[in-house]
């Protein structure tokens, strides 16, 4: 079923017709987005003090019309109510805290400080070592063009 539309896309018939000696204009029509949707939903959001404000209403309120009306006014559902006031009775203003949404934090571990640290010395040892290994590339290259012997060096790197 195609619903018609509330805005006119274009101007009248009349208004577009150009008076003799003019020439026409091409106007764009706008684009007429429709209310009734938004580019991303919002989720309410009540404050506690919101919340007692209902709780108390609807514990004044005589029969469940009465209630009903109030949630209909109000936009909610029972079960919203109902949650409140659990919330409520599990301790007042301290339960009536929103929640944060989404995923918890993960706890600290208490060695992740010392990898860390284990990684930067790390980090830092391997430029130590880069920089004495290249010293001592010019030290060759210096003792073979001065015609200098070298004593052969303890070395980790022995032949297997």
């Amino acid at each position: 079923m195609v619903m018609p539309n509330k805005m006119p896309l274009s101007a009248p018939v009349s208004e577009a017709v150009p008076d003799a000696g003019e020439t026409p204009r091409v106007v764009a029509a706008p684009v007429a987005v429709p209310p009734e949707f938004s580019s991303r939903p919002k989720r309410r959001t009540f404050t506690a003090a919101e919340k007692l404000r209902i709780l108390a209403e609807t514990d004044r309120a005589a029969d469940t019309g009465g209630i009903a009306a109030i949630l209909r006014r109000e936009g909610l559902y029972s079960s919203a109510l109902t949650d409140w006031r659990r919330q409520r009775d599990a301790g007042a203003f301290e339960a009536l805290k929103p929640l944060k949404r989404g995923p918890k934090a993960a706890p600290a571990n208490p060695l992740e400080a010392e990898l860390a640290k284990a990684r930067q010395d790390i980090a830092r040892l391997q430029r130590r070592l880069e920089r004495a290994e290249a010293v001592i590339d010019v030290q060759k290259k210096i003792s073979d063009l001065l015609g200098i012997a070298l004593p052969p060096a303890d070395s980790d790197e022995t032949p297997r």
